[in-house]
């Protein structure tokens, strides 16, 4: 067995790996934390299941091979879980064959990566996977209060009124709205809406919130001093 003992989460994407190779979970776990991802591991099947509903990752990472079940069958133990239908589920796995990603594709699994793959690229692949499902947790129109936003059309509405919004300040309410009354620090805004890291003298952000404020008005976005910004429905 392979865990992580004692963790506590930080706030940003929580990833599970599930591998059989020891030498797997640590260089992967490296890999990610590398990333600024907070990774869990483990060999076991059962302790991946347990984990999963206790840590509720963003992701696993899970090999097809694992002794005593397989990945197929974790896979759809995951699936069945009510508070895990927003966890996402990448195989990693040396299985190259048709039948085997149809497989892992009908269990439910939302990619399949084929070992081995450079370290840059995995990054990628899982910054790409996490990226489209925070864009489908969206609907299509979602309203909190008298804000309402219409991902299609790229508008927002406060009441009856229409407010156009450049991109990036868009794309800054829609996260918001994910989650009201979450404080989503700079740093976490930074990654989402810009990619990267955020550096302490970039004001970026405050100046897309200032903007923001001008549109939809003061009250809608709280600030919480030396940490980040909430959405605050009225």
């Amino acid at each position: 067995m392979f865990t992580n003992g004692s963790v506590e989460l930080k706030e940003c994407y929580r990833i599970l790996i599930v591998d059989s190779d020891e030498h797997i979970l640590l260089s992967l776990k490296g890999i990610l934390e590398a990333a600024n991802f907070e990774v869990l591991c483990t060999d076991n099947g059962k302790e991946a299941i347990e984990l999963a509903k206790k840590y509720q990752p963003h992701l696993v990472i899970l090999d097809m091979i694992i002794p005593g079940t397989d990945g197929i069958e974790i896979c759809h133990d995951l699936k069945s879980i009510p508070t895990l239908q927003k966890t996402l589920i990448a195989f990693y796995t040396g299985r190259s064959e048709d039948y085997s990603q149809i497989a892992a594709f009908s269990a439910g699994a939302d990619d399949y990566i084929i070992k081995p793959i450079r370290a840059n690229v995995l990054v990628m692949r899982v910054k790409a996977i996490l990226k489209r499902h925070r864009l489908k947790e969206l609907s299509k129109t979602v309203q909190m209060g008298t804000i309402r936003i219409d991902r299609e059309r790229y508008i927002v509405f406060n009441g009856n009124t229409e407010i156009v919004l450049p991109r990036k300040a868009f794309e800054l309410l829609a996260l918001m709205l994910t989650s009201p009354r979450k404080v989503f620090t700079r740093n976490e805004i930074y990654r989402e809406i810009w990619g990267g890291e955020f550096g302490e003298k970039n004001r970026t952000i405050d100046v897309h919130i200032r903007k923001l404020r001008e549109k939809i008005g003061e009250q809608f976005i709280k600030t919480v001093k030396g940490i980040g910004y909430s959405f605050e429905a009225n």
